[in-house]
């Protein structure tokens, strides 16, 4: 099995993960999202649904009777303990179905020489030992803020490594506060690099 290089990519909130993912996969790498991960899980996983109910009640069910996103964060980013536990829960499953989706491009006939997970919190989660490589994407505080639509309580940003200690362990970074054509070009230049011969 010809396994595709692993890439993660992390950053604080705002710092632009998601676009950097976008520009791997312009740049023909398969590219996967926590985030989507956990929207599907959250939609579809029966036994997911059952452990959060029962943690939870139906007060994090929409009108449409599928659990909402928006009610958890309001519980768990107030409340360290629930957070902890919700992690405890998340990560496990997303981190299987990433795992279980590099295996699955492994089998293909021609498999990309690359793959790229965006992982938000890698470091936190201890996840990076099973990644190649790590691309961290970082911008100044401000710029993060204007872009995110909602930004962490003071509790959960001390939980947070600082971006300087996830640059300085990473083996690529970007400070994303320019163009998406200079977000672009760094992308392109981390993929002409992990392809040239060694």
């Amino acid at each position: 099995m010809s396994r595709p290089l692993a890439v993660a990519i992390t950053g604080g909130i705002g710092a632009g993960k998601s676009e950097a993912l976008s520009a791997f996969a312009r740049h023909g790498a398969a590219t996967l999202s926590s985030d989507e991960i956990v929207h599907r899980l959250l939609a579809e996983d029966k036994e997911m649904r059952k452990a959060l109910l029962e943690r939870f009640g139906d007060r994090i069910l929409g009108e449409d009777d599928q659990v909402d996103r928006k009610a958890i964060s309001e519980i768990v980013f107030a409340d360290r303990e629930q957070l902890d536990w919700l992690e405890g829960l998340l990560h496990p499953r997303v981190a299987q179905e990433y795992l279980g989706w590099r295996e699955e491009l492994g089998r293909l006939p021609d498999p990309p020489a690359v793959c790229v997970t965006e992982v938000p919190l890698l470091y936190e989660a201890g996840a990076d030992e099973r990644f190649d490589v790590v691309v961290v994407v970082t911008a100044p505080k401000e710029v993060r803020a204007a872009r995110a639509k909602w930004w962490p309580t003071e509790p959960r940003e001390r939980r947070l490594l600082p971006d300087e200690e996830k640059v300085a362990r990473a083996d690529y970074s970007y400070v994303n506060d320019g163009t998406l054509e200079e977000l672009d070009e760094f992308v392109a230049g981390v993929l002409r690099d992990l392809s040239a011969p060694t």
